[in-house]
């Protein structure tokens, strides 16, 4: 019975230091876990405000490229306004020009009409 005592006495001491061990044990693994998912939430917070950021950077630069292109965009625009008109005027003056020169070679047919008029009138007289 003594022994039986001592027996049972033995199992509870066991299992006591067992259950306090399994109680160290589970109370450093729930503290390391806590640790990570602590580490991990701050990274993702780091990480969220970080593509925030990095997306803000480039919302603002998108909008000076925008600026930058409406102002080439602009100034090509203007070019080629003035192009335009600047070749519409040498267009206009190329045109009074072959104008003249039709004048001139209508002047010069009715000359040499005259010039036949007269060698055949000649020709006749001779």
């Amino acid at each position: 019975m003594v022994k039986g005592f001592f027996a049972s006495a033995i199992k509870k001491v066991t299992l006591e230091l067992i259950y306090q061990v399994v109680d160290e044990r589970t109370v450093e693994i729930l503290a390391k876990i806590e640790e990570v998912r602590k580490r991990q939430e701050d990274d993702f917070r780091y990480l969220v405000q970080k593509i925030d950021t990095d997306i803000s950077s480039i919302r603002s630069e998108m909008g000076q490229l925008r600026n930058e292109i409406k102002g080439e965009i602009g100034s090509l625009r203007g070019e080629i306004k003035g192009e335009t008109e600047s070749l519409r005027g040498e267009i206009g003056s190329l045109r009074g020009e072959i104008g003249s020169l039709r004048n001139d070679i209508g002047q010069l047919n009715q000359r040499i009409d005259t010039i036949i008029q007269l060698l055949v009138s000649q020709k006749h007289q001779g």
